[in-house]
């Protein structure tokens, strides 16, 4: 005979034994009833704001479904502090890496528009910009070279050019201020400055 559980009477290490048995939603219902309060809290805590906390909520509950099946959970309540903790801070570095990505854009958008104020583009032969780029990158010394069009046409981040070359996080700094540096100047002789600013925005863009 299949006993019946007053749900909600039933301690967390019942609701999720019953879960695992029969996978019955209505069980994980009760825990959400029991802890959301508890999960916004902590949830604010590190977002510091409402809107994200209440998602933060909700994706969490949502993988509760999931989670209580992969999991042996001896005292729920500190495990879900666990989760929530490791979530929000999942978030956070998100936020992170987006506000770097958008920073870098920002400055080689700085850095191409200086260039093509100091050299406008010779729009009656575009075809000999790209001659005069490759050119350019060319009378550079080769690992200038390659971290310059890593970062600003391939946009990939310092750690990404790190793992790529095998170069010193100093030496991809040094390499890609340097690369630029000499790179301006090689466009200031070739009158071909206005050139990068092309090839680096339909980079950017695409």
């Amino acid at each position: 005979m299949t006993q019946i559980i007053d749900i909600s009477q039933a301690n967390d290490r019942l609701l999720i034994e019953k879960y695992r048995q029969k996978q019955d939603k209505n069980l994980v219902g009760e825990l959400f009833k029991r802890y959301t309060g508890f999960v916004f809290l902590i949830s604010m805590k590190y977002l510091k704001d409402e809107d994200k906390s209440k998602d933060a909520v909700m994706q969490i509950f949502e993988k509760l479904f999931d989670d209580l099946l992969l999991h042996e959970i001896d005292n729920f309540k500190a495990w879900l502090h666990t989760v929530t903790r490791n979530h929000c801070l999942g978030v956070l570095r998100k936020e992170q890496s987006k506000q770097k990505h958008q920073a870098r854009i920002k400055e080689n958008t700085v850095f191409m528009e200086n260039l093509q104020e100091e050299h406008p583009i010779n729009e009656s032969k575009p075809e000999n910009s790209f001659e005069n780029l490759e050119k350019a990158l060319e009378k550079l010394k080769p690992e200038q070279k390659k971290c310059i069009q890593l970062f600003y046409l391939d946009e990939k981040s310092y750690k990404e050019i790190v793992a790529i070359t095998g170069f010193s996080d100093k030496k991809v700094k040094s390499y890609i201020q340097n690369g630029k540096r000499n790179l301006k100047i090689i466009l200031q002789k070739m009158s071909a400055g206005g050139l990068i600013l092309i090839v680096l925005w339909q980079n950017i863009n695409n």
